[in-house]
């Protein structure tokens, strides 16, 4: 690390407690994502970009990169190794699905102000059908499997009003750009390629190994 904490809340004139800069440190490495349009992670999100690089080389000896996505204000610590998180066929099928979604909208220019894609249930129950040729799990398995992906800060759900003909929507974010890379795309390939369903080995974060899967079969 270039400087501690001490310091930098030093040459912050008080206005940061080196408390704040460990409370920061802590969330790049659990939440992953800092989103400065998040009330809840706007303060903390300011705090990296103003000393980006000390925060940088402070987790650099973790094997965590920081990544700043300027235009649409959010940073994002990726891995380069990791014991991996269990994660199921099924997750792994709907994460990937929301990236192609996402990047569909980027192509078409339907992404909102800070970077995040809506996506209709129903325009998700096609591409899900289409891309994997599975139907799309009920809407109960269907938000346990959001809740899951919510981890990683690449999607959130918003619920619809009474009378809507779908209970919620999900808003993609953006940085499942950088969190599901390009290895990760082709893994839907690989599903619909192999004759048993066989594991698909995910990748985390941009990390080589960082997700595996959790006893998965079709």
């Amino acid at each position: 690390m270039k400087r501690s904490w001490t310091t930098l809340s030093q040459l912050s004139g008080g206005m940061y407690t080196p408390q704040d800069f460990e409370r920061t440190a802590y969330r790049l490495v659990t939440e992953q994502v800092l989103y400065s349009a998040d009330r809840k992670s706007r303060n903390a999100y300011h705090l990296v970009e103003t000393y980006l690089a000390d925060f940088a080389a402070a987790l650099e000896p973790l094997g965590i990169r920081l990544e700043r996505n300027a235009h649409f204000r959010y940073v994002t610590a990726l891995p380069a190794h990791g014991e991996g998180t269990a994660v199921s066929l099924d997750e792994t099928l709907l994460i990937l699905v929301l990236r192609q979604r996402y990047d569909e909208a980027m192509r078409q220019g339907q992404v909102e102000d800070h970077g995040d894609v809506l996506v209709e249930l129903p325009e998700l129950q096609e591409a899900y059908q289409s891309l994997t040729g599975r139907e799309l799990p009920e809407t109960g398995a269907l938000r346990s499997q959001l809740r899951a992906l919510k981890r990683w800060s690449v999607c959130r759900t918003t619920e619809c009003d009474p009378g809507d003909p779908q209970p919620f929507r999900i808003l993609v974010r953006p940085a499942i750009v950088e969190i599901v890379g390009a290895q990760w795309l082709q893994r839907l390939d690989q599903h619909n390629t192999t004759d048993d369903g066989a594991v698909i080995d995910t990748d985390h974060a941009g990390s080589e190994q960082a997700m595996e899967p959790d006893d998965v079969s079709a």
